[in-house]
């Protein structure tokens, strides 16, 4: 089967199965990066793709400065075409299936509190010097953020309606495409109303979504990434990325700094697996020592 068919019938079976428009993108981009590579070395067929290839692939990525995360994600795509083709009876074993993800020693970034706090001080004092929704909104949606740990995705689509403001949580779909509760602190339901108050009064009438653009229309992932984007101008950080991201993880590092089980913090972050919520919370293990170090009990017994 030729290989830019078979890659066509690929992505046609995830838009199927409903995969996000984010995820189709992905493997748009990083997929038809490896697709684009065999038809360049002269493999044009599914069924000619060896072990061999998957693998110069990937030092070829290595050689242009992909760091092993990114790797990996290339190699996962590439897997899940593979097995899909398996499943169409094109081939009878994937090539990917023996190639090892890299070790991939990842620090997760997080952020101080000065660091929290000189941003949304920015934000405050841009918001009384101009009034502005804009700041306001991107105020917003850095609590919102640290205050649920919700996805990127999950602040685009994030409606009026999904906020139960008398019972203190937020409604989401999530990765899994299913419907989930989370809490709300009293500080952050607050927030939020003191938020959806001005935003009526500003645009004369209430929206369906709880974070718009200029032009009153929803928010797009352009344009929310837009937003970190002119953050990350002004903070001017030199040693953490000021992305969503960044914000979500910070959200789960208080959590576990704070004590709680790693069952709860899987339940509040949404992780499928508790063992992503264990490795997060393996990270911070040193941060942990030290805080003990510090504040242990004994520390303060003469014994």
């Amino acid at each position: 089967m030729l290989l830019k068919f078979a890659f066509k019938d690929f992505l046609d079976d995830r838009r199927f199965k409903n995969t996000t428009k984010v995820n189709i993108t992905n493997y748009q981009t990083l997929l038809g990066e490896f697709i684009n590579y065999c038809i360049e070395h002269g493999v044009v067929n599914v069924e000619d793709i060896s072990q061999s290839h998957v693998k110069s692939y990937l030092i070829h990525c290595q050689d242009k400065g992909n760091k092993a995360g990114t790797v990996n994600t290339k190699l996962m795509r590439m897997r899940a075409f593979f097995n899909y083709m398996v499943e169409c009876e094109v081939i009878k074993s994937s090539p990917a299936k023996k190639v090892k993800l890299l070790k991939d020693d990842v620090k997760v970034e997080v952020f101080s509190d000065e660091q929290i706090n000189q941003m949304l001080n920015f934000y405050r004092r841009v918001k009384r010097r101009e009034n502005s929704y804009c700041a306001y909104r991107d105020y917003m949606i850095i609590v919102v953020i640290l205050g649920t740990g919700i996805r990127r995705g999950e602040i685009i689509n994030l409606k009026w309606s999904d906020i139960d403001f008398e019972n203190h949580s937020i409604s989401i779909f999530g990765k899994t495409r299913r419907k989930e509760t989370l809490p709300m602190t009293e500080k952050l339901t607050k927030e939020l109303r003191a938020y959806q108050t001005f935003c009526k009064q500003h645009w004369g009438k209430g929206s369906e979504y709880a974070f718009t653009k200029r032009d009153y229309t929803q928010l797009t992932e352009n344009s929310l990434t837009l937003v970190f984007k002119y953050l990350r101008e002004k903070m001017n950080f030199s040693d953490i990325r000021v992305s969503c991201h960044t914000f979500r993880h910070t959200f789960c590092h208080r959590l576990a700094m704070s004590g709680m089980s790693a069952f709860a913090i899987q339940k509040l972050m949404r992780h499928q697996n508790i063992a992503v919520t264990m490795r997060y919370v393996a990270m911070w293990g040193n941060e942990l020592r030290e805080q003990n170090d510090k504040y242990n009990p004994l520390n303060n017994l003469d014994i």
